[in-house]
């Protein structure tokens, strides 16, 4: 696979009190498509990543909404919804669209408008990523669920909460330069630990906002990109998606996410790369349990490993692997069905040269969205032009 991010775009993050789904999505599409400097009837299919449209604002078929808003009336448009990872499997099935031949030019976008209900109708909103009879109806909400994981985690590897508060330090600060992001203050161990709790060992600071938000990438492929001489020095060269039980009673250990770890598997094997090849990485940070859970399944860190990388500065942007340099879901925000295509945005600037937190020399990038607990993973690779792989 190699397919060229052609254009990419990100609307500010955070309140949007005076807006609307359908204008923060399409202003992220035509954001991504001057960026490329195409014009939308190129545009032969259109996907977009929401979750929760019809239980927050009343509104769904949102690819179809998408197509009209652009003018593009007539063109192949469909939403994926996947949880969180909604719009991660949107940029799957365009990456695939145009690796098969079935399109040139693939507009992906995500969107979620997360403000725009009161906090309970969103929290049950939510809670439709997790099982609804065995969890929902226990009172068991996501932060509840991060917190069993993270405890299971911390009894097994002696992990503290202060090492668990150092993921935070390190988002929120790479969050303060980042144009996009909701925060951009930074904060220390001591606010994490005395920051008000939610679900023990979870607190407030621990967890990622509610956040408005749009993105948008265009993808094309290398021939269109020639023909019509686009600037596209990054391209998605591997792809790969996995699931898992819904619930976590049926899963064999909280202390591993099997659907990141097999979508991992099979990125790097359709990119022909390996997790040391990778320079710079976008992960889904939901709770600072889930980044740690996140750089081990994708073998940057051996498990029991990944607590100690943003405490030993090894995921620092001047690290080994520098891991949510845009801050992360934690400072920049997670507009749950924007947040795949958010991450491939911050990634394509990463090779372009061209990020706030830039990381000298990132040629192979790794994107990893996550769907309710882990039951959904979309993981994947870009590269630059010329940087090997991508077969």
């Amino acid at each position: 696979m190699r397919v060229n991010v052609a254009g990419a775009y990100s609307t500010k993050f955070g309140k949007h009190p005076e807006s609307s789904a359908r204008e923060l999505l399409t202003d992220a599409c035509l954001g991504a498509l001057e960026d490329a400097d195409v014009s939308p009837v190129e545009i032969d299919g259109i996907h977009v990543g929401n979750f929760m449209g019809e239980l927050t604002d009343d509104q769904g078929h949102m690819g179809v909404m998408t197509a009209d808003y652009l003018g593009t009336t007539g063109v192949p448009a469909t939403r994926s919804e996947s949880a969180c990872a909604s719009s991660g499997w949107a940029v799957r099935e365009a990456a695939q669209a145009v690796e098969s031949g079935t399109a040139d030019v693939a507009l992906v976008a995500g969107v979620e408008m997360m403000h725009a209900t009161g906090i309970e109708r969103l929290t049950d909103a939510l809670a439709n990523a997790a099982d609804n009879e065995y969890e929902n109806s226990c009172g068991l909400t996501f932060p509840g669920i991060f917190a069993l994981i993270a405890r299971d985690y911390m009894d097994e590897f002696g992990v503290t909460r202060e090492e668990l508060a150092e993921v935070t330090v390190k988002n929120r600060a790479n969050g303060v330069d980042n144009p996009i992001a909701q925060y951009q203050e930074g904060v220390t161990v001591d606010d994490v630990l005395e920051a008000r709790p939610i679900a023990p060992p979870v607190g407030m600071l621990d967890s990622c906002p509610i956040t408005d938000g749009a993105s948008a990438v265009l993808l094309v492929s290398p021939e269109y990109a020639d023909e019509n001489g686009l600037d596209a020095p990054a391209s998605v060269v591997g792809s790969g998606a996995s699931s898992a039980s819904l619930a976590l009673q049926d899963r064999d250990v909280l202390s591993r996410t099997r659907a990141a770890e097999r979508a991992a598997e099979r990125a790097y094997e359709h990119a022909g790369v390996a997790p040391e090849d990778v320079d710079v990485a976008e992960v889904h940070d939901c709770f600072t349990i889930a980044e740690i859970l996140a750089v081990e399944s994708l073998g940057f860190f051996e498990r029991g490993e990944g607590a100690y990388a943003a405490v030993e500065g090894e995921t620092a942007p001047d690290g080994r692997i520098p891991v949510n340099t845009s801050g992360g879901l934690i400072a920049k925000g997670h507009p749950v069905g924007a947040t795949g295509v958010a991450q491939v945005v911050e990634l394509a600037k990463q090779i372009e040269g061209e990020h706030p937190t830039q990381v000298e020399g990132a040629e192979t990038a790794v994107a990893h969205n996550v769907g309710g607990s882990g039951a959904s993973t979309t993981v994947h690779v870009l590269q630059a032009e010329g940087a090997g792989g991508g077969s």
